[in-house]
């Protein structure tokens, strides 16, 4: 009860003063709002980030094929024939710490479609492990397996959104379509993944969603394929567990650079790498945008203790009639920095509005992902109340030390 008249109290010297008070609130508004945007923006970046590395598979090495112009092509080839099978074979019979691995080679294409529609999807060809090591998952059907390499089957898992788009009325399991003059059967359609960047730390990610899986072996044997291009795109090579990302890479680049001599035919991307780069990244921008609500925040404390000063002067001859007819102290006291922890209170409930509208607009206008915290919401809540507690302490003190003759004496 005491508590409750004394927030009443509050409430009622707070509106006195209307404009002064809303003033001194935005200091709080603002730092709180900025604590929680800052947060928000921060858990949806490693959220995503998160997400991309594990995509990509954050115990996985990716070697890539770099692309070169006709000219330079033929000088490149004369040293090196690009990635192939038997960088695969040297790779998994000399170093220990690759466990298995995941081979892809894009197709070119003219012409794919099915008995319902027409559609331009990426077609790759890839070995069985490939859905394994990029953390795919099926949603309809089976995966490729290694019989199917074996055997040259015709056969294609698809994408979510291009089985929408090759067969816009029906499931497309164990329907048939057509890629350039090879007709294959469905034989699994993809889990549909969560939207979201395209790109990340500079590397491009694909859309597996809009891609059509045939067998690797298949597309060699039945698909034709510039023989001056690089024989696979892409190599993934799944570690041991509990192996070093950075010492592995090393062996890999070390063993390719022997086979493919000064060819500099390929690249590595190693998702450890990156995610300890982007959890850097968020590391400092975390600390920047801390330290500006940090800012914020003492900006809106200096505002509270500048307005209970104020408040104090003002009051003088009041608090001494209180003091006159027997109010400790204490309650002097409490009631002041109750007024000080309103204030602060009132501008961490505009804040966290404030905060999530921020939030929302970073999204909106900077296709940022965000993520709220209920955590963090309460701990910005918590700290704009001991600023209010902290500096509008020597406030109450003041009003509390007040000598109650003098103060009635004051004019």
């Amino acid at each position: 009860m005491m508590e409750a008249r004394g927030f009443r109290q509050a409430l009622q010297q707070l509106r006195q003063h209307k404009l002064r008070t809303l003033l001194t609130l935005l200091g709080m508004v603002f730092g709180v709002g900025a604590v929680i945007a800052m947060l928000s923006i921060s858990e949806g970046g490693r959220q995503e980030a998160l997400r991309m590395i594990d995509s990509m598979g954050l115990r996985n090495l990716i070697v890539e094929s770099v692309e070169f112009d006709p000219e330079t092509l033929l000088e490149v080839r004369a040293q090196s024939v690009g990635l192939y099978v038997g960088d695969i074979e040297a790779i998994m019979s000399t170093l220990p710490m690759v466990e298995s691995y995941a081979a892809a080679k894009k197709i070119k294409t003219w012409d794919v479609y099915s008995l319902e529609a027409r559609a331009n999807p990426e077609v790759l060809a890839v070995s069985a492990d490939y859905f394994n090591l990029g953390n795919m998952q099926i949603d309809s059907g089976r995966a490729l397996t290694d019989r199917d390499n074996q055997t040259y089957a015709q056969v294609a898992v698809l994408g979510a959104s291009a089985a929408e788009s090759l067969f816009p009325n029906s499931p497309a399991t164990g329907k048939l379509i057509k890629v350039n003059h090879l007709w294959l059967k469905v034989i699994g359609v993809l889990k549909k993944t969560e939207e979201g960047k395209k790109e990340f730390a500079g590397i491009t990610l694909a859309d597996d969603s809009s891609r059509i899986f045939i067998p690797l072996d298949t597309a060699r044997k039945r698909l034709k394929i510039n023989s001056l291009e690089s024989p696979l795109d892409s190599l993934k090579l799944r570690l041991t567990e509990g192996a070093d990302t950075a010492s592995s890479a090393l062996a890999v680049d070390y063993l390719l650079k022997k086979r493919h001599g000064t060819a500099a035919d390929y690249r590595m991307v190693v998702p450890a790498a990156l995610l300890q780069q982007e959890e850097q990244t968020q590391k400092i921008f975390t600390v920047v945008m801390a330290a500006i609500a940090g800012i914020s925040l003492l900006v809106g404390g200096i505002g509270i203790m500048n307005i209970m000063l104020a408040t104090v002067l003002e009051r003088t001859p009041e608090i001494g009639l209180l003091r006159a007819v027997g109010a400790r102290k204490k309650d002097i006291r409490d009631q002041f920095l109750m007024e000080s922890v309103t204030i602060a209170g009132i501008g961490a409930l505009i804040g966290i509005v404030f905060g999530l509208l921020l939030a929302f607009a970073v999204q909106l206008f900077a296709a940022w992902p965000v993520a709220f915290s209920l955590f963090g919401i309460v701990v910005s809540v918590v700290i704009c109340l001991l600023t209010g507690v902290v500096f509008g302490l020597y406030p109450a003190i003041q009003a509390a030390e007040l000598d109650p003759i003098k103060a009635l004496q004051r004019d």
